[in-house]
């Protein structure tokens, strides 16, 4: 094979390079390339069988931890203990258990896209083959609306353009010949001569050689790089190991403390120190934060899906609220991906389109375009133009499709709305004006024509770049008449056409001729010669009405917007400024190819600047991902095509778009929104900013009454007191009582200036020092203190003074007594987390600007907290599982005060730190933060 590229050389090189001809392959080479080559398609790859994903949610280190307890309880004659602390372990299983297959369903449907039967030329016979069967040297016969099966080098290309919009992410149809390309300075993609897997052509013809197939092509390195992508766990999936490591670290090294010291220093039998350390184990480990963290991130999930936001794995809803930078593409992200006509240049006059994409509702100049000079048979011409030149089709909305869409080119489907928009009837102007010939576009000429039958003779529209168009224009319709095209107007035109490029549209411009008879062939040269100048039209593919608004509150809230396309520099820097993403007034434009060129380190050093990243082909999506992250961003990436998906696969987070966005993207993302509402991103961050507020919340719910659970082992072990709390009651305040309260705090709305702070660190831990200090030390301590407190106060009013007779003489009470004590201590721990439970709903004084009912499931906890403790005392079957006895009524009237006592002492707290000028309880915020409160 010759060392140049394939697209460098002419086309007899071609056949040469690949061995075979304009006659194409016979069937004898085919199956030889079949047996060389493979088949063409793509590969996959096995996931982890069901069952090995279910092991490892049973396998985690507290979980381990749990099933030895529960042996242990039961090798110690516990056998009732041991099965319900094993059933813990399954229920936190069951809650826990994902299946992670989105790579296979990603493969799955790229295979999908790909058409199943193409034609190929085989021995000078133009034929129909399965897909599958394409080799390199296959001939492919390629026409308007044919699927491309295999990337293939042009030998023929009549006025042959492809959406490769699978691949670069931009719909605009990309022009094609079959001339030797010689340009170095643009991408494989870009290369005018040739045709790649996945796209389809929009109009013309044309031959090509198959070079690549299967996972060769450059849409198989796409599924090579979405398949290969290992999905790295989710910074809430590492913090919550983290967590559990360190839990379960504790509970063995006090385990065995509390064991050793029961058995060499007090001198508990080997049974009873058994039982302590096993209680030590079940009390430090917080079996029910798992289940509550899943049901948590599971309701905000619900509450996004209300807002339009589609979450496919819980453990991203965290995520999103640690994004940093969104990486997002261009065109059907940020625009809406349907071309639209918005200003008009007929008879020397400027007019304005209302209306959105496709649907033919707006109207031309809404204040009455005869008052600016312009007579409807001028605006009328034009528009007839923009109808009959036109190939494309419209669809109104069906229940499957509730937009109106377009079939084919979108510049043509947006020139057919205005037409539609002026009034103008397709069947009627077709029935009119029947086509009996078509000039299709060229990229060299940039302009198409199409020539009709009329009852004067024929006639010719014209449309195209405006330049080319214009220089072809002898003459301008103005007023209902044709008069003479002078110097000035043509000026003038070019002026308008230069300022509608400027404001970010694409303008094409439109002319006719009356033809003379036919003498020969329609040639170009015979008809786009003498035009009358009809008008300009500028369209673009406008920004979603929402997408301004995200911007300005995602600036609010420290994060960076990145614009990562396929489209040109200049069209992507207009589209940002035009919805406020850009805040300097000269951006660097970097391409794909210089993107190539330049080093990690260079990279790395210009990642902080305000860059818009274009001609961006999907390998570089994937760098500038990795790039951010190596720089200790969060990323989201925003898209919708198949070419985002290798970034959408690495990002911490991959948002899809659920209507335009292709199935491989949607499949490849952990978000889709369903209704391609870009807003609905800074509703998925402000809850995902919530969501981990609320995590800190509950988790210092659950740590502070751990303290109370722990330490009767501890005292026990130390000091020979009666054990305070068993191990079956620990279970039950924390599988139980505990539950549905901690659940409520992982609801609570987002505050209102939620998204008025910068993004926390990702290295920022979700349990820290300080929440350790104020959820153990402060409130664990509390409810520890209250708790003894009535503990004793028990044994006390039933003449058994630990004051007096010390430990002994409360060991000496009868069991009845030791009864009544522990559930005492048992309500008191249960009293004390309802106070801690409304302490808890800030970690500030913010609480007091979420109301007192704000959170009806939080009161409904508490009801139900009340209605389970009577269940367990006063229920005797039940009340005999967990070693209670009923409570006198006046027992309650001092266990009444817990709560607000426990409350009090920490608004007291929040108070103090407020008045002697502390920093927040908010530790992650700086003082001059938004959000900063206490």
């Amino acid at each position: 094979m010759p060392s140049l590229p394939l697209y460098a050389l002419r086309r007899s090189e071609v056949f040469e390079a690949l061995e075979t001809s304009l006659a194409g392959l016979s069937g004898r080479e085919v199956e030889q390339r079949v047996s060389l080559y493979g088949q063409n398609t793509l590969e996959e790859s096995q996931p982890l069988p069901a069952w090995r994903r279910l092991l490892q949610y049973m396998i985690h280190p507290m979980a381990l931890l749990l099933w030895l307890a529960g042996l242990a309880a039961m090798l110690a004659g516990r056998l009732e203990l041991g099965v319900i602390i094993w059933m813990v372990v399954l229920v936190n299983a069951s809650f826990s258990y994902w299946r992670e297959d989105r790579a296979v369903k990603a493969v799955a449907v790229l295979k999908e896209l790909l058409p199943v039967y193409t034609r190929v030329i085989r021995e000078g016979k133009e034929m129909k083959v399965p897909a599958n069967e394409i080799v390199p040297g296959d001939l492919l016969s390629l026409a308007e609306g044919d699927n491309v099966p295999a990337d293939a080098r042009l030998v023929e290309a009549y006025g042959l353009r492809t959406n490769n919009s699978t691949l670069t992410g931009e719909t605009l149809p990309a022009a094609r010949n079959q001339d030797a390309s010689l340009r170095s300075d643009v991408s494989e993609l870009e290369q005018p001569n040739l045709v790649f897997a996945g796209t389809s052509v929009v109009s013309g013809t044309g031959k090509a050689v198959v070079y690549a197939t299967g996972m060769l092509t450059q849409f198989g390195r796409i599924a090579h790089l979405t398949q290969t992508m290992r999905e790295s766990p989710s910074l809430l999936q590492l913090q919550m190991e983290k967590i559990s490591r360190y839990f379960s670290v504790a509970a063995v090294i006090l385990a065995l403390v509390v064991f050793a010291v029961a058995i060499l220093d007090v001198g508990f039998v080997p049974h009873e120190a058994f039982l302590l350390a096993v209680g030590i184990l079940v009390a430090i480990i917080p079996e029910g934060l798992a289940p509550t963290v899943t049901l948590t991130l599971a309701m905000a999930v619900q509450r996004l899906a209300q807002k339009g936001v589609l979450v496919k794995k819980l453990s991203v809803v965290e995520t999103l609220g640690l994004t940093s930078v969104i990486c997002t593409d261009k065109s059907g992200t940020l625009t809406q991906n349907q071309m639209t006509v918005r200003r008009l240049w007929v008879a020397g006059v400027r007019l304005d389109v209302s209306g959105v994409g496709y649907n033919p509702e707006g109207e031309i100049a809404p204040a009455g375009y005869r008052k600016q000079g312009v007579k409807p048979v001028d605006l009328e011409e034009l528009c007839k133009a923009a109808m009959l030149c036109n190939n494309s089709r419209l669809s109104p909305p069906t229940p499957e499709q509730p937009r109106w869409t377009c079939l084919g080119d979108q510049t043509e489907a947006a020139l057919r709305v205005l037409a539609m928009k002026d009034g103008l009837e397709e069947q009627e102007l077709a029935l009119a004006y029947p086509r009996v010939h078509e000039l299709p576009f060229d990229a060299r000429r940039k302009r198409m024509a199409t020539i009709h039958t009329w009852q004067e003779g024929r006639l010719a529209f014209v449309k195209g770049a405006p330049r080319e168009v214009l220089q072809l224009c002898t003459s301008i319709q103005k007023e209902g008449e044709i008069v003479a095209l002078d110097e000035q107007t043509r000026t003038a035109i070019l002026a308008t056409n230069d300022d509608f490029a400027r404001s970010a549209l694409r303008v094409l411009a439109l002319a006719s001729r009356q033809l003379p008879e036919r003498s020969g062939a329609y040639s170009p040269e015979n008809v786009e010669q003498g035009l009358t100048f009809l008008g300009l039209a500028g369209m673009m593919d406008p920004p979603r009405p929402e997408v301004a608004q995200a911007m300005q509150v995602f600036r609010s809230a420290g994060i960076r917007m990145v614009m990562v396309t396929g489209d040109y520099g200049l069209t992507a820097e207009s589209m940002a400024r035009r919805v406020g993403m850009l805040s300097g007034p000269s951006p660097r434009i970097l391409t794909g190819a210089d993107l190539e060129g330049m080093s990690d380190q260079g990279l790395q050093a210009l990642l902080d600047e305000e860059v818009i990243y274009s001609r961006m082909a999907p390998e570089h999506k994937l760098r500038l991902v990795e790039a951010f992250q190596a720089h200790g961003e969060v990323v989201a990436v925003v898209g919708d095509g198949v070419n985002d998906t290798p970034a959408l696969r690495k990002s911490d987070v991959g948002i899809a778009m659920g209507i335009t966005g292709t199935d491989v993207a949607k499949e490849a993302a952990d978000v889709i929104l369903v209704e391609d509402n870009f807003g609905s991103v800074v509703d998925a961050i402000r809850e995902g900013r919530a969501v981990y507020d609320n995590l800190r919340k509950f988790i210092t719910y659950i740590l502070a009454s751990n303290v109370p659970e722990v330490l009767p082992f501890i005292l026990t072990d130390l000091l020979r007191l009666p054990l305070a709390l068993t191990v079956v009651q620990i279970l039950a305040i924390d599988m139980g009582t505990d539950l549905l309260p901690s659940l409520a705090l992982g609801i609570e709305k987002p505050e209102p200036t939620v998204m008025g702070r910068p993004p926390r660190r990702r290295s920022q831990p979700l349990l820290d020092g300080k929440l350790l200090l104020r959820s153990m030390a402060w409130l664990g301590g509390i409810e520890t203190l209250l708790c003894y407190l009535g503990f004793f106060l028990t044994y006390q009013l039933a003449g058994y003074s630990i004051i007096i007779g010390g430990p002994a003489a409360i060991a000496a009470a009868p069991r009845s007594v030791y009864l009544l004590a522990t559930t005492v201590f048992f309500a008191g721990v249960v009293a004390c987390q309802a106070g801690n439970v409304l302490a808890c709903r800030s970690e500030t004084n913010g609480a007091r600007r979420l109301g007192v009912f704000s959170n009806l499931y939080l009161l409904m906890g508490i009801v139900c907290e009340v209605v389970l403790i009577v269940i367990t005392i006063y229920i005797p079957p039940v009340a005999s599982k967990f070693d209670h006895l009923p409570l006198p009524l006046f027992y309650w009237v001092g266990l009444s005060l817990f709560a607000p006592t426990l409350y009090a002492l920490e608004k007291g707290r929040k108070f103090l730190v407020y008045r002697l000028g502390h920093k927040s309880v908010h530790w992650e915020l700086p003082r001059g933060s938004p959000d900063f409160r206490v």
